[in-house]
């Protein structure tokens, strides 16, 4: 947003978001005491918008509404009015959209809520334009009508909000357990239901707007190394496919765009998130895994290309989001009209570049633009032109260079750069499972990179904190940042068997089962359950855009059981599924990283044990031959003989190594066949084949 007039209270914020927000002639507040207080001392409602800063409509809503005189003279004069960035404060959010769902059916952001001064919601919907269109009625009158409401019937709103509460509340203590908890037979239902709603044409599930749901696909990916399905296979394979094909990749930068706005993975809706990036690599390194597909890892590393170019700080941690539009159009910085690649490329690069990413004179987004995508196979394509895969793959890496630098020179998608870490979390997840499968050296590097600054800028006095930026900690972690942080350092031990990250995510996940564990029902608070600041505080298990915390806290749980042998840890991954149960059984397609824990925790799991003999590359070839092979329920752990490990794992001690050769041990429930001194053997043992 540009500078406009006088800058209001938000001026001094850290948010990206709220800074957007800070010269508008709204006189808006940041959530805290100071604008309840004045709300109350006024009688005055509270006007609440939550966005986040790469979000194209809290941008046409700014530009349309919180710009304007008039409605910001409606707001500052009748109401107390609130901005919040539901990046940095997710707590809010997660408790305001439950209330936006239950009013109208459905959520999305700009979230718009107005409340009374005791944070009790009234009214709730998210976009509104300034004068009635869309079908939607306008800002204005709405601001109106509720100002007026308030000042003759102010009970009746107050009866209304906490009536809803209420409601919400009695909702939340009515999703208690199921007695007969979640079975086996859940995952091949959820599997079956996925099945039923896949695309067959166009790969995904359901119709437009189609979203990637990438823990889908890794929960299938589980169900299928277990029945060994064709049909469940070719749904991962070719989801996976049509999504690097599709528009939604943006095929000269690289990454994922949020989601598609049609059927066919063709138009994106532009914004880019860290964690689309993270949760999607994971996907494709792990499909890379289960059937060697060069295509998976190609676009593991480009999506790691692209954040470690793009979305990386200097410190090594992770920026959140690049914005989805510039110079206040959704998508002008990616789309491209003919004409211009032609003057970039000439006559014969030029065509043969637009007939291969799908670029016409007309345009496929219907205004004369193009996204580039792959509208066909890549073998068709060459056959029909007479060229050699080496030959067109040297001509497009040219190619795309070229288009790459003419884009450069537009005017870019502002970025958000504050660090968060949960989502830091599942990107060094990412980056660790990457480094082993494809064997990237300079991703297990940047991925300490990341986990180093958190542990060192973002855990205090044994608090993990949520937000960092310019130098400024602020939140106390959610759920999500101990769950997906601790998933992180879990993964980059396995990568690294640097007992550092193992040591610390014990500490932090003791630290999370203090603060959010439910004493009562069971399962984890959303946000501390100590914090009585929201009316409602609530738990969540749905796997939406990004997991949810309970569903990655019970994998770790149930991970860190294998590790350290505790059946304490377990029976509380246990006790968090039944606390979850009838949720899961009435709609499990929504739960899918939930169900990818409890796959876990049906074993069997496979403890591998290697005792390394200083100096011996075997242990080293036998730890890169491990991951590289797709095991979803397996731990791994290399003791070197300095004894940190063995400390952690006393059951270490009698592993050791075989006639001074480094010596594989592969474990079920701590019951190991016999050792085994070559990558052969562990092969055997892990698959059943001999390497080839």
């Amino acid at each position: 947003m540009e500078a406009k007039g006088k800058p209001n209270r938000l001026v001094n914020a850290k948010s990206p978001y709220l800074l957007q927000h800070a010269y508008n002639p709204v006189d808006w507040y940041e959530w805290g005491d100071e604008a309840f207080a004045r709300a109350k001392k006024e009688n005055k409602p509270i006007f609440l918008s939550i966005g986040y800063s790469t979000c194209h409509w809290c941008h046409n809503m700014a530009r349309d509404s919180f710009e304007a005189e008039d409605v910001a003279a409606l707001l500052n004069e009748y109401y107390i009015s609130i901005k919040v960035d539901r990046e940095e404060r997710p707590d809010i959010d997660h408790a305001y959209m439950k209330v936006c769902q239950a009013l109208t059916g459905q959520g999305g952001w700009p979230l718009t809520i107005i409340m009374t001064p005791q944070k009790i919601p009234f009214f709730a919907g998210t976009y509104f334009p300034r004068e009635k269109k869309y079908n939607l009625p306008g800002f204005k009158d709405i601001l109106k009508g509720i100002a007026r409401i308030w000042g003759e019937k102010r009970e009746m709103l107050e009866e209304k909000g906490q009536g809803l509460v209420s409601a919400l509340v009695q909702m939340e203590q009515d999703e208690k357990a199921d007695s007969d908890g979640i079975k086996g037979e859940l995952l091949e239902k959820a599997t079956y239901d996925l099945q039923q709603q896949y695309d067959r044409q166009h790969g995904g599930f359901g119709k437009a707007p189609k979203f990637p749901i990438p823990h889908s696909l890794t929960f299938l990916l589980r169900t299928w190394e277990r029945s060994g399905d064709a049909e469940t296979l070719k749904i991962i394979v070719n989801t996976l496919k049509q999504m690097r094909r599709g528009g939604i990749f943006d095929q000269l930068g690289y990454g994922f765009h949020r989601y598609s706005v049609d059927e066919k993975w063709l138009v994106p809706h532009f914004e880019k998130m860290l964690y689309d990036q993270a949760l999607l690599a994971i996907a494709y390194v792990e499909a890379y895994q289960a059937t060697g597909e060069k295509l998976f890892s190609d676009s593991a590393h480009a999506v790691f290309t692209y954040v470690l170019g793009e979305m990386q700080d200097r410190s090594g941690a992770f920026y959140s989001a690049e914005n989805a539009e510039s110079e206040g159009v959704e998508g002008k910085y990616y789309t491209w009209q003919r004409d211009e690649i032609m003057d970039i490329l000439g006559d014969q690069e030029g065509n043969l570049v637009c007939e291969y990413f799908g670029v016409t004179e007309e345009g496929n987004m219907g205004t004369g633009q193009n996204v580039l995508h792959l509208p066909f196979d890549e073998s068709a394509f060459l056959n029909k032109h007479g060229l050699t895969e080496r030959q067109w793959h040297f001509t497009l890496e040219q190619s795309r260079k070229a288009l790459l630098e003419a884009r450069q020179k537009r005017i870019r998608p502002s970025r958000d750069q504050k660090i968060l870490t949960s989502w830091n979390g599942l990107m060094i997840s990412a980056l660790a499972k990457g480094s082993g499968a494809l064997r990237g050296d300079v991703y297990l590097q940047e991925a300490r990179r990341a986990a180093d600054f958190i542990l060192a800028e973002m855990v205090i006095n044994g608090i993990l904190y949520h937000r960092y930026m310019d130098k400024d900690v602020a939140f106390p972690g959610f759920l999500e940042d101990y769950a997906f942080f601790c998933a992180g350092l879990l993964d980059l031990f396995e990568a690294t068997q640097d007992p550092y990250y193992l040591e610390n995510a014990i500490q932090l996940n003791k630290k999370m089962l203090e603060l959010f564990w439910d004493q009562e029902q069971g399962g984890l608070f959303f946000a501390q359950s100590v914090n009585a600041e929201l009316p409602l505080t609530g738990k969540e298990a749905y796997d939406g855009a990004t997991p949810s915390g309970n569903s990655v806290a019970a994998l770790n749980l149930l991970r860190l059981a294998a590790y350290m042998a505790d059946d304490k840890l377990e029976q509380k991954a246990k006790s968090l599924f039944g606390s979850f149960a009838r949720l899961i059984n009435s709609s499990p397609t929504g739960f899918t990283a939930m169900l990818t824990a409890f796959d876990f925790s049906l074993g069997p799991v496979r403890q591998i044990i290697i005792a390394a003999v200083t100096g011996d590359e075997l242990a080293e070839k036998m730890l890169g031959k491990v991951k590289e092979l797709f095991l979803p329920r397996r731990v791994l752990l290399c003791s070197d003989g300095d004894g940190r490990l063995n400390k952690l794992f006393p059951y270490l001690d009698d592993k050791a190594a075989v006639q001074g050769k480094s010596t594989a041990y592969v474990c079920y429930d701590y019951s190991c066949q016999a050792p085994v001194t070559s990558v052969e053997g562990l092969l055997k043992q892990l698959t059943g084949e001999k390497e080839s």
